[in-house]
């Protein structure tokens, strides 16, 4: 068990990739605090399935862009577990794709306050309980985009790119409190949203190295690794999970 006696808390942690997230971290050991903003019932539903699997796991209502919510929200974690070792910043919201002429300053705002405000945040609120218990772990899901830079993912990319750029700025920062700071780059991963019998779904993982989509929970993996004690020499990391699309393209 990896993550034995580990408390992590992952955001957006009630559907897609963090709730496939949140399974990962519970099957490999931890004890998982759940995020959600709006989708309650979903986050309930997740630590219900975690609960009845034998694991240990509780959902937790924040807005992550709120920085008082999200404080409240961490002492209730460290209250209700005993304490916190780990966090994913996962949670995202508001349009992602499309061309500059039809983006508004509010799709940039949001993406902002998802990729770069959430992430202070939440890393604000659990520094102090983190370093009181003598290091702590970051992990932030950014974006395989990162490396590609496609045209019409200008919203998208405002918001990742402030994480990225976060990311290697606080590794070194916290560094010498014992917090590690490091990326899970997805690609394009199969969730609920995605029908792999369509044509383009097909044709796209015919286009990998692997052959294959890759699943969400692949992305907790990546998480595991981070998260664990092995990784305790390794900060500042980029981790394209992605099949093999970023070794052809270059990073």
């Amino acid at each position: 068990m990896l993550l034995d006696g580990k408390v992590a808390l992952v955001t957006g942690g009630g559907r897609g990739i963090g709730a496939a997230i949140c399974r990962v971290l519970a099957r490999y050991g931890a004890a998982v605090a759940v995020n959600y903003s709006q989708s309650g019932e979903k986050a309930e539903e997740v630590a219900a399935e975690i609960t009845a699997a034998g694991g240990h796991a509780h959902a937790f209502q924040a807005d992550v862009r709120d920085a008082e919510a999200v404080q409240r929200m961490v002492d209730e974690v460290a209250a209700h577990f005993g304490r916190l070792d780990g966090r994913v910043n996962n949670a995202i919201a508001g349009k992602q794709n499309g061309p500059l002429s039809e983006a508004t300053p509010e799709d940039y705002a949001t993406a902002f306050d998802f990729g770069c405000k959430a992430v202070v945040n939440t890393i604000t609120a659990a520094r102090p309980i983190m370093r009181e218990q003598g290091g702590g772990r970051i992990v932030n899901i950014v974006t395989e985009l990162w490396n590609m830079a496609p045209a019409n993912w200008s919203v998208y990319m405002a918001g990742k790119g402030a994480m990225v750029g976060l990311s290697r700025s606080l590794a070194c920062e916290l560094g010498p409190e014992g917090i590690t700071v490091n990326m899970v780059a997805p690609g394009w991963m199969v969730t609920e949203k995605v029908d792999t019998a369509s044509e383009g779904s097909r044709k796209f993982a015919e286009s990998l190295p692997l052959r294959r989509h890759g699943s969400a929970e692949e992305i907790g993996n990546g998480c595991v690794f981070f998260l664990r004690d092995l990784a305790g020499y390794v900060t500042g990391t980029y981790m394209p999970v992605t099949g093999g699309r970023i070794t052809q393209v270059g990073m």
